[in-house]
């Protein structure tokens, strides 16, 4: 096995704001990334300081959600380029890291 770069990329976004299924059409449909995650956060807060929470009463429908994904680094920026007209970049975080890649894998 060897190692390859890649960036990953962390979006930001909350159940309310109703980007989340464009955004994962975008990424899988005309992007094509390599691998996506999302997560549904129980609690969060961003920079307008307001809570938003999940409790056993309330189970609120804006709820924090988080879209990872991965590619090559090139493939990255430009994609981010495309995604900065429906996202706010202070929501967007990336940093490189690696990919373990199978050498006897003609794919």
């Amino acid at each position: 096995m060897k190692m390859a770069p890649i960036t990953m990329v962390r979006v930001y976004l909350t159940e309310g704001e109703s980007k989340l299924q464009a955004l994962i059409k975008r990424l899988h449909d005309w992007e094509h990334v390599r691998g996506v995650t999302v997560f549904r956060g129980i609690s969060g807060f961003g920079k307008s300081g307001v809570m938003h929470s999940a409790s056993l009463v309330d189970m609120s429908l804006n709820l924090p959600v988080v879209v990872e994904f991965f590619d090559d680094p090139d493939r990255v920026e430009i994609i981010l380029g495309h995604l900065a007209a429906m996202l706010d970049p202070s929501h967007i975080v990336s940093w490189p890291a690696n990919i373990m890649v199978d050498e006897t894998d003609p794919t």
